[in-house]
C-alpha cells in the first residue's frame, strides 16, 4: 500500500495511492502522525476505510511530503560500507545519530535552496527513510518491523562547511528546504528495505548506485538503538544513511549548483525529484 499526501482546494489531505491515481482520504485527519495515532498500529485497515474520495491523477496531483510535521527527524551517519570507505574511515561501532530540523522537510519537486550564507559546498545525499507506525520504547531488533508504518525516501542534503565546522552534524544538515521526502510511503508489509537499490541521479547522471544490504546497522537495528534510550512516537522519520557516491568524495568535489536537479529512486518505493535554485531574495 502506497499513503500519500497532496494538496485538495489548497488544503493538504492524505490519500492512498492507486493504479488510477489518489483517492483522498475522507477524514479529518490531514497528516500522517494524527492519522497513525488514531488507527492503533492498524494502518492498513484505516486506510482502506477512509479512501472513499474523489480520485484525482497523479498528473493532476501536488504531492507534499507523506509526513508534513513529523514529531521528530532522526539520521544516520557513515552508514553504508562503502560509503565508509570512500572517505577513508572505519566502520563504526554503534550508530552515528544526528537530528534535522522539522523545518528542511519539503515534498516532491519543491526547490532545494542554495543558502546565501553557505552556497557552495551543498551536497546530495539519497536514503532510505523508515517512518515510525506506533510508539516505540526499548523495542528489540527482532521485534521492530511490528513498529514501523513503512518507508518513504529521504534527500539528507548537506552543507559540508557547516557539517564539519561542529562536533555534531545538526547545523550542516538542518537548513530550511534541505530534506526533500517523498514521494510517499510504502507500507512495510509491500517492502523489504533490507535489499532495495537506490539510485541518486544529478541533472541525470547516475551518482550513486548501491543495494540496501549494504547497510552497517540495518532499520530494525537503528530502531532497537534509538528506542534504547528515548520513545519513538508515531511519524518520525528516520533517514538510514547514504551509500557511497556523495558529491564531495569526487576528485575534484561535485557539489549542487543552480539549475541541477535530484531525483532519487528506491525500488519498490519510488522517485523522489526536486530542482536546486539560489535561495530566493538572496
Amino acid at each position: 500500500m502506497r499513503i500519500a499526501r497532496h494538496l485538495v482546494d489548497g488544503q493538504p489531505a492524505l490519500a492512498l495511492v492507486t493504479d488510477e491515481g489518489l483517492a483522498t482520504l475522507e477524514s479529518d485527519h490531514t497528516d500522517l502522525p494524527s492519522l497513525l495515532n488514531a488507527a492503533e498500529g492498524d494502518l492498513i485497515s484505516a486506510v482502506e476505510a477512509m479512501a472513499t474520495g474523489p480520485v484525482r491523477t497523479l498528473d493532476d496531483a501536488q504531492l507534499l511530503s507523506p509526513v508534513g510535521r513529523p514529531p521528530a527527524i532522526l539520521a544516520v551517519g557513515l552508514n553504508y560500507g562503502a560509503h565508509a570507505a570512500e572517505g577513508g574511515r572505519e566502520p563504526p561501532s554503534v550508530p552515528i545519530i544526528f537530528n534535522k530540523h522539522h523545518n528542511c522537510i519539503v515534498g516532491p519537486g519543491a526547490a532545494i535552496h542554495l543558502p546565501a550564507a553557505a552556497p557552495n559546498m551543498v551536497d546530495y545525499e539519497g536514503e532510505l527513510a523508515v517512518v515510525i507506525g506506533r510508539s516505540a520504547r526499548a523495542v528489540s531488533a527482532a521485534d521492530a518491523a511490528d513498529y514501523i508504518a513503512g518507508y518513504t525516501i529521504m534527500n539528507d542534503v548537506s552543507v559540508r562547511d557547516w557539517q564539519r565546522a561542529s562536533p555534531t552534524m545538526t547545523m550542516g544538515k538542518s537548513w530550511d528546504t534541505h530534506g526533500p521526502c517523498g514521494p510517499w510511503i510504502v507500507t512495510s508489509d509491500s517492502i523489504d528495505p533490507h535489499s532495495c537499490r537506490l539510485v541518486t541521479e544529478v541533472s541525470g547522471e547516475v551518482r550513486q548506485d548501491a543495494k540496501t544490504d549494504d547497510l552497517i546497522f540495518d532499520c530494525y537495528q537503528v530502531v532497537e538503538h534509538l528506542s534504547t534510550a528515548f520513545t519513538l512516537d508515531p511519524g518520525t522519520i528516520i533517514s538510514t544513511g547514504t551509500p557511497a557516491g556523495v558529491g564531495l568524495f569526487f576528485d575534484p568535489p561535485r557539489l549542487l549548483s543552480a539549475g541541477d536537479e535530484v531525483s532519487i529512486t528506491i525500488e519498490g518505493i519510488g522517485t523522489l525529484t526536486n530542482p536546486v535554485i539560489a535561495e530566493p531574495g538572496a
